[in-house]
């Protein structure tokens, strides 16, 4: 079972039907929706500002999401993914984006619907990603448009897939 830490008087909400990786850590002010997936040494540190996260949202190995105290909070949309070992530090993400292995996202940054910021990226605080725009480099910088459709479609094929994967886990034991 992950390690849910209540913390200043406030306790985690996991939605329904998500995973939680055993040595998953979530702490204090953190909201989750349903059918969402917290993987594998993930840490979400609600512990100076708030999380909030929609549904069908993974959070793949190793990612930590942080925020500034009492300035900066962390708000993920519907249907996006959050690569291996991603940064996110007090950023929006909106829905159907993708944010690729490795990559930080840092305070007061917009990452919008649809868009994708490449593997290995460090978007800068305050940088606005427009919906459907692939941003990469270190620092990101934008890199062209990408079909709306397609966007769609391969974000919700990936949401859908973790989905899938970590029903695989419900029944590990046996």
């Amino acid at each position: 079972m992950a390690l849910i830490i209540p913390l200043r008087g406030t306790t985690p909400k996991i939605g329904n039907d998500c995973f939680l990786a055993e040595n998953a850590t979530i702490i204090g002010d953190v909201e989750m929706g349903s059918e969402c997936s917290i993987w594998f040494n993930t840490v979400l540190r609600g512990d100076v500002n708030s999380i909030r996260i929609g549904n069908r949202v993974n959070i793949q190995d190793g990612s930590v999401l942080h925020t500034l105290y009492q300035k900066s909070t962390i708000e993920i949309g519907d249907d996006v993914s959050i690569g291996h070992n991603v940064t996110l530090h007090g950023c929006k993400i909106h829905n159907l984006a993708l944010i690729g292995m490795g990559a930080v996202v840092m305070d007061d940054a917009e990452v919008g619907e649809g868009a994708l910021v490449a593997a290995g990226s460090v978007v800068l605080s305050r940088t606005k990603i427009g919906p459907n725009e692939l941003w990469g480099g270190a620092p990101a910088k934008f890199i062209k448009m990408v079909d709306p459709v397609q966007s769609r479609e391969m974000n919700q094929k990936i949401a859908h897939n973790y989905l899938m994967y970590s029903k695989w886990y419900d029944n590990h034991d046996s």
